[in-house]
């Protein structure tokens, strides 16, 4: 019997609520029987899961998800089935990581020059040794009392287009795609209905993606069968998962119920014979 997979989750490596231990009891506790820890430039929790994983039964996939850029669109890209150990990949996820810092920064200078009296450290301490990012700031803002609310701070402040927002640090996907090559694994194209155009989509798929996420939350029926078409036609493997973050995301429904078959990462073991 097929199990249950999902295949983009986050910890307090990144921007989650939970660490690697505590997400791979919740999986546990919603009959996930395989995961893939997705952290944004990060590989810090792998580690701490696969030693959960040897007692919860769960299969878990190292992952991590790298934000790329293509013109004004942001391009994330999940890596799975690397070698976390990876003497180059960990100097890149190490840039990219101060660039996130930089990027806070420039952020809080920015809400400070708006009145807003964030302060770097603030961010910091939610971040905690995870990589940082807007969504620290936005859960600083909120819990130091500065807003109403986590939407607010992107909607407002920091979302894309918005007054404090600021540039991220211009990777490629074509470069991520290398990076997780070289470090062993397979790379797919995060929840392409997030602000990709389909222009974007095909230039994605030219740099050499492994694959694209298909179930996703943010996708709707219609947008499966797209994007399983696409995977059809490409001759491309498929993946999804519930993007799970926890805390102030209010994304705890989607845990459990956003996964595919575990059918599809023997796929995956089997491309990377």
């Amino acid at each position: 019997m097929d199990g249950k997979a999902d295949l983009h989750l986050h910890t307090t490596f990144s921007d989650g609520a939970l660490s690697p231990s505590e997400l791979l009891e919740r999986a546990r506790q919603a009959g996930l029987t395989t995961i893939a820890i997705t952290d944004h430039d990060h590989t810090g929790g792998l580690d701490e899961a696969a030693r959960s994983a040897a007692l919860s039964g769960i299969d878990v996939v190292p992952g991590v998800e790298l934000s790329t850029s293509v013109g004004e669109a942001d391009v994330h890209i999940l890596g799975y089935f690397i070698n976390h150990r990876d003497v180059r990949l960990q100097e890149h996820l190490e840039i990219f990581r101060a660039e996130r810092l930089k990027r806070a920064e420039k952020i809080v200078e920015k809400l400070n020059g708006m009145h807003i009296p964030l302060t770097i450290g603030a961010v910091l301490r939610r971040a905690g040794k995870g990589s940082v990012g807007r969504p620290h700031i936005a859960t600083a803002l909120v819990e130091e009392g500065l807003i109403g609310s986590y939407q607010e701070a992107f909607s407002r402040y920091i979302g894309f287009g918005k007054p404090a927002n600021e540039k991220k640090y211009q990777v490629s996907p074509r470069e991520a795609i290398a990076l997780v090559a070289a470090a062993g694994g397979l790379s797919f194209l995060a929840h392409p209905s997030t602000f990709i155009s389909e222009q974007v989509l095909r230039e994605v798929i030219d740099a050499g993606i492994d694959g694209i996420e298909v179930v996703h939350p943010s996708h709707s029926p219609e947008l499966v069968a797209h994007y399983s078409g696409i995977v059809s036609e490409y001759f491309l493997l498929a993946s999804g998962g519930s993007d799970f973050h926890g805390g102030r995301r209010n994304d705890r429904e989607a845990f459990g119920k956003y996964f595919i078959s575990t059918e599809y990462v023997e796929m995956m073991r089997r491309r990377l014979r």
